[in-house]
């Protein structure tokens, strides 16, 4: 996986200039997620090392069912292509979203609840940790049971787990010193 991300870092690098450069950053993030979306896919995995497809083929075939692509995008799918790069597609979007919200001033929250967070306390926990960070936040939410009440946040280096399951483990290294 270090390799892979090794590998994607120049093409992150090189879609970011492109982007910036057009003030297209949005447009490019999402064309960015559905390639990654479609070099994830078993069927088009195959297609990477098929012998029979020719680079003007799989090229083709990443812009068709990749949807709308401008020149530049395109362009960037043909030198992947060309380099045997499409496997990697995954890490350059991830690379790219960040460099895009170290931009933005944008830091990314993953956010863990016990049950499902509805609008309005999603709205009002994000409003909280944009102001406890100084900075804009791109929220992922998801549900892990296994912390029994509360959240568990995780912003950049910085974790605060307010489940009842981190309590309960401090509680338990309390009693045990």
């Amino acid at each position: 996986m270090a390799e892979n991300v090794t590998i994607a870092r120049p093409y992150a690098d090189a879609a970011f200039e492109l982007a910036r450069g057009a003030g297209a950053l949005g447009p490019w993030s999402e064309v960015l997620d559905r390639l990654a979306l479609v070099a994830a896919d078993p069927d088009m995995q195959a297609c990477f090392s098929d012998p029979n497809l020719s680079s003007e083929r799989l090229t083709k075939l990443m812009v068709d069912v990749a949807g709308e692509l401008n020149t530049e995008q395109q362009n960037f799918v043909r030198v992947l292509v060309d380099n045997d790069r499409l496997q990697v597609l995954p890490e350059i979007r991830d690379q790219f979203v960040a460099l895009k919200n170290e931009h933005e001033g944008v830091l990314e929250a993953d956010i863990a609840s016990a049950f499902p967070l509805d609008d309005a306390m999603l709205a009002t926990l994000k409003a909280d940790l944009e102001q406890r960070f100084k900075a804009k936040l791109s929220v992922k939410v998801s549900v892990d049971p296994q912390l029994i009440g509360g959240v568990r946040i995780a912003v950049g280096d910085e974790v605060i787990d307010a489940s009842v399951r981190g309590k309960l483990a401090n509680m338990a290294a309390a009693l045990k010193n």
